[in-house]
């Protein structure tokens, strides 16, 4: 019962008609119902992102030479690799020399956690960070895309930030 008491006296003591909270809270849905709305209306308009953005990792793959490090260092295992060895006569005389031909470069973006240790770890920068981020499906198998897709989102790739002024050309790797 003691604390009934203090409940009651606490209401009377705070000076607050009944209902006036609602009031208040009614005056401010209103304040802000009458100002024009500030989001950005997705589909028609298109979001001005920032530009270290995570969308999709996109693939050079000019600059692949199938190493494996991505597919061996992500912590997700979404990441397919799939190669075969040729071997070429020389030009000008010596050993015949094997290259790896990359057969299929897949993401499985239904796995995929972003965070972007395959792009840090790649050495001949093969993997970028895209902006693209309207790639949603209905169904989970389409959601591994292939290095033609992967391809197609390199060319959405903004070129990297100026320097910054008094940094120095090649100081950061």
């Amino acid at each position: 019962m003691a604390i009934e008491e203090k409940d009651v006296r606490r209401r009377k003591s705070s000076g607050l008609a009944i209902g006036q909270g609602l009031i208040k809270g009614l005056g401010v849905t209103l304040k802000h119902m009458l100002r024009p709305a500030v989001t950005q209306q997705y589909p028609e308009e298109k979001p001005d992102l920032p530009p270290r953005t995570r969308g999709v990792i996109a693939l050079k793959e000019a600059n692949c030479t199938v190493c494996w490090k991505c597919s061996r260092e992500c912590p997700d295992w979404c990441i397919y690799i799939e190669a075969h060895k040729e071997t070429h006569d020389p030009a000008g005389g010596g050993r015949a020399r094997s290259v790896k031909v990359l057969d299929r470069f897949a993401i499985d973006y239904a796995l995929c956690m972003y965070c972007g240790i395959c792009v840090e770890v790649c050495p001949f920068d093969a993997l970028f960070w895209s902006p693209e981020f309207e790639y949603a499906t209905f169904d989970i198998v389409e959601m591994t895309h292939e290095k033609e897709k992967l391809e197609e989102w390199t060319y959405t790739v903004p070129p990297p930030p100026p320097l910054e002024q008094g940094a120095q050309e090649g100081a950061g790797g």
